[in-house]
């Protein structure tokens, strides 16, 4: 909470960016069908190099304080210099929250390193989300990936060991809801109900356009359903619930963050600003800066602007990206992402009675 109000002047100033989702890496060692950034068209391989320790640093320098840091990819913990990474945003942007999704393949390697970045950012806020699609054979299929699910549970039973360590540390799984698992999504809720309670539990919608969009088939009341259901163990503490100051304030943010996602996606008007490229930036391995996970439009690339991601920013290219996002664009239009909620409604002094009264239900 006292991170956030930090963060106070930007919800009057959307001015520089508080939440920084970098893709870390292409690599993966799963082989999900429905990966909106490994199976779309537009994230084509380029054959880029990946930005090295020595340029990140200097990326990092542009950026001022960040409420919410989120490494993605591939599979984070495949970049064999992820700790040194985190080590150079905890020291000069501080981070109230460190986000690291992951697949759960390397259980000894992920349990190794998320301590060792645990020790060091003792201020931030470490999670580790790791994906959860189905229980057991399910899970494997759904992600193409033979015995994925027995070394998630596997990489979750090591990591509970730091709960008790590292009281900045949050362990969690996270569903992509998607067509095929959308039946079982109150399954997977219960499944992960029945683990130790300060194990946290969100839904996400599948996202992008994927080369195979069947897997975007998914029945808005499907998704309607697993989010009360999610919400209502809330309110009876029967799931877990984030780590840190503030945790109900952000439990009410999802609670209305899946309620706009469900209007989207049946067709009614959200009348929600979106302050991509304003408060949210997207980061790619190759050093591409885009406005969020959504739009195909980069703003620009950091290798060319001196590693100055606010220079980027600035660009006539990337003032006529930011343009574009309105809701008469049809990405925007659509759009179910999540992590740019968190920005959309935590600072939009619009959204404050409706999260108030969410906040007084829990």
């Amino acid at each position: 909470m006292s991170s956030l109000m930090r963060h106070a002047g930007s919800i009057l100033w959307k001015r520089r960016p508080v939440h920084l989702t970098f893709f870390l890496t292409r690599k993966c060692n799963a082989h999900c069908p429905f990966c909106f950034y490994l199976k779309s068209p537009d994230n084509p391989q380029t054959g880029a190099a990946e930005l090295s320790l020595d340029e990140i640093e200097r990326i990092s320098r542009s950026l001022g304080r960040l409420l919410w840091l989120a490494f993605s990819g591939g599979e984070v913990y495949l970049r064999k210099d992820l700790v040194e990474i985190s080590k150079v945003f905890y020291d000069r942007n501080r981070p109230a929250v460190m986000l690291y999704p992951s697949n759960g393949l390397l259980p000894d390697l992920i349990r190794d390193q998320t301590e060792r970045i645990a020790a060091h950012c003792r201020s931030s806020v470490v999670v580790v989300k790791l994906s959860l699609d189905g229980v057991g054979t399910d899970h494997d299929t759904l992600r193409n990936t033979r015995g994925n699910f027995d070394k998630t549970m596997q990489t979750y039973k090591l990591l509970q060991d730091l709960l008790d360590a590292y009281p900045n540390f949050e362990l969690g799984f996270n569903t992509v809801l998607t067509t095929q698992n959308q039946d079982k999504a109150e399954e997977i809720i219960d499944f992960v109900g029945g683990l130790d309670r300060r194990t946290t539990h969100t839904i996400s919608m599948v996202r992008g356009n994927l080369l195979d969009n069947g897997y975007k088939q998914v029945d808005p009341e499907n998704y309607r359903h697993a989010g009360k259901i999610l919400a209502t163990r809330l309110r009876d503490r029967t799931s877990g619930i984030h780590r840190f100051r503030g945790a109900r304030l952000k439990v009410a943010q999802d609670v209305l963050q899946r309620r706009f996602i469900h209007q989207t996606l049946i067709g009614q008007d959200r009348s929600l600003p979106c302050y991509a490229g304003k408060l949210n930036l997207v980061l790619t391995e190759s050093g591409e800066v885009y406005p969020c996970e959504i739009l195909p439009q980069s703003l620009g690339n950091v290798r060319e602007h001196d590693y100055d991601i606010m220079q980027v920013t600035r660009t006539e290219k990337a003032v006529d990206v930011l343009r574009s996002i309105s809701a008469s664009n049809p990405h925007c239009r659509a759009c179910t992402h999540e992590c740019n909620y968190i920005t959309n409604i935590l600072f939009n002094p619009a959204m404050y009675p409706a999260l108030m009264k969410e906040y007084l239900r829990l």
